[in-house]
Parts: structure tokens; sequence; C-alpha cells
């Protein structure tokens, strides 16, 4: 049987990571400790890894593809190729960013102020670009984590990821200048692109997750309506989503579907009530492929 090995963040990504593939139709299984889940793909063969090794594990082929953040494919550059952007986070569907924070009574108020002190990191070869964009000679150090806490005591600056700003604040840092936007990609190495059914699979599998992501921000909508109502309901409805409509055997009658973003059903169910819809169910939805 063919196999495409696939690395899965562990951390802080690996439960939305998971979420994301059972809504794509795939369910992944693993407790705590395990790194090598099973699914119910038997084509996946799934390894979890940090997602800072991901990219160099894709591109030395010892996954054929992965999950991983901008950042770290920036970091290790790594050669390899994106197949799509995943929009998600550990905390919610947005971009994450890597900024430069100094404690909130520190003089430092630009890059340019950086200059002969030291800046702890994870992303230690992202920051010394930066700085030498910025024309700044600094030291850079790697920090093991905990890095929020290392300033103004073990360091002047730090640059580090955030996707609130709270934990930054918690330990009374402001930030400076954002460094680096980071969201999440499915990335491939140029060999497994080359065979055909490991590309196929990799395509499939990023409609899937697409799809998935896609459809977190909408919902269906269900309805019935009288006929001579219809000019009026599709009035409510937003111009470019044109509902399937179906007629009941209720003489008169038709029935009315439509996807619309979740953020908008709020406002229009009441509208649609008071027009004179009836039976009106919202329900989720799993995938919207375009």
């Amino acid at each position: 049987m063919n196999k495409l090995k696939i690395g899965l963040p562990k951390g802080s990504l690996q439960e939305s990571t998971f979420e994301l593939f059972r809504k794509a139709g795939i369910k992944i299984y693993a407790d705590s400790r395990s790194y090598r889940p099973s699914c119910d793909d038997s084509e996946l063969d799934i390894t979890l890894v940090r997602a800072q090794e991901i990219p160099r594990y894709v591109d030395e082929k010892v996954f054929d593809c992965g999950v991983t953040g901008l950042d770290w494919i920036v970091e290790t550059d790594a050669k390899v190729k994106e197949i799509c952007e995943l929009l998600y986070a550990k905390s919610g569907f947005r971009p994450v960013r890597w900024v430069l924070a100094v404690p909130e009574n520190s003089k430092i108020k630009s890059v340019k102020d950086l200059k002969g002190k030291r800046i702890a990191t994870e992303l230690v070869n992202v920051v010394k670009k930066y700085l030498k964009k910025n024309k700044v000679s600094a030291d850079v150090e790697f920090s093991w984590g905990a890095t929020e806490v290392k300033a103004p005591d073990l360091c002047d600056a730090i640059v580090e990821l955030t996707e609130t700003g709270s934990s930054l604040r918690a330990n009374k840092l402001r930030i400076v200048e954002e460094v680096l936007v980071s969201t999440t990609r499915l990335i491939a190495n140029n060999d497994s692109i080359k065979d055909a059914w490991k590309r196929d699979k990799i395509e499939n599998l990023a409609i899937l997750l697409k799809g998935a992501l896609a459809a977190e921000s909408m919902v269906g909508l269900k309805m019935n309506i009288q006929e001579n109502t219809l000019d009026k309901i599709l009035d409510i409805l937003p111009a470019l989503k044109r509902p399937t409509i179906s007629h009941l055997t209720l003489k008169g009658w038709v029935a009315l579907e439509v996807i619309l973003d979740e953020s908008e059903v709020k406002v229009i169910i009441p509208k649609l009530k008071r027009a004179g819809a009836q039976g009106i169910i919202e329900y989720p939805l799993n995938k919207v492929i375009p």
C-alpha cells in the first residue's frame, strides 16, 4: 500500500491541528505521550514532532509533507514547497506575530536602540536578519523557553511569539516592533511532488483542510416560506448568496437553503422570521469547497 509520511506539530498546535483534520474527515488518535498516532486514513503515516523541526525533516525527505509555521520555514531556511496556507493557531483562526518586546520602563523605543544590547529569542536566524536589515549590531542568544521572564535581568529585549499579547502584558513587557507575521502552512518536498500518487494525495489533503477552514466561519440556513414572500426573503439575504429553492408538497410553499457567514446570521434570522419564514434551522458545516 502507498503511504504518505506526514509530520504534524507536537505541542501547542497539536489539538487544533487534530480538530482541523477531524473536520476535514480524518480522525487522528493519540494519547498525550504518543509520537506515532493512528488515524482512520490507512494511507497516512503520521509522526508528531515540534513544529520547529518539521521544515528540516521535510527538506531532508524524512517526511513527504508536514504542517508547520512560516516562521520555522524562514528560520530553518528549508528548501520546501508550500502547498497552501492554513490560517489557524493554537487559540484562534488568525496569524501569529513575532514581536520585539522590552520591559515597560525600558528606554528602547525602536530597533535602532538595540545597538550593543542582548536579545533573547527562539527565532535566532530571523532576528539576525532583521537586525542586519536595520543595520544594527547586537547580540542574539537562543532562548530555551520562558523568554518573557528574561528581560531585564538576563537580556535587554526579547523577540517572542504572541497571538493576543496577554502574556507579554502579564510580564510587564511592551511591544516595540513587529518582526514577522506567521501563519501555518502545508509543505512538501520536491521529490514527493514529483511522485504522481503522493502529489495527488497531498493536493487532496490541501483541498480538504482548506475546505474545513473555510467552513469555520460559515453556517447553513434552512427555512420554509410562502412563494409570494420569496422576493422579500431574497432581499434580506446577502446579494452574493443565492439560495437553493425547492417546492414543497404543500401548495404555495417552498424550502430555501443557503450558506452564510456566521457573523451575518444573528442579524438576518430575526428579519427572516418577521418576513414570514418558518421552521428556520441553522446548522454547522464541516467543509466548504469553493
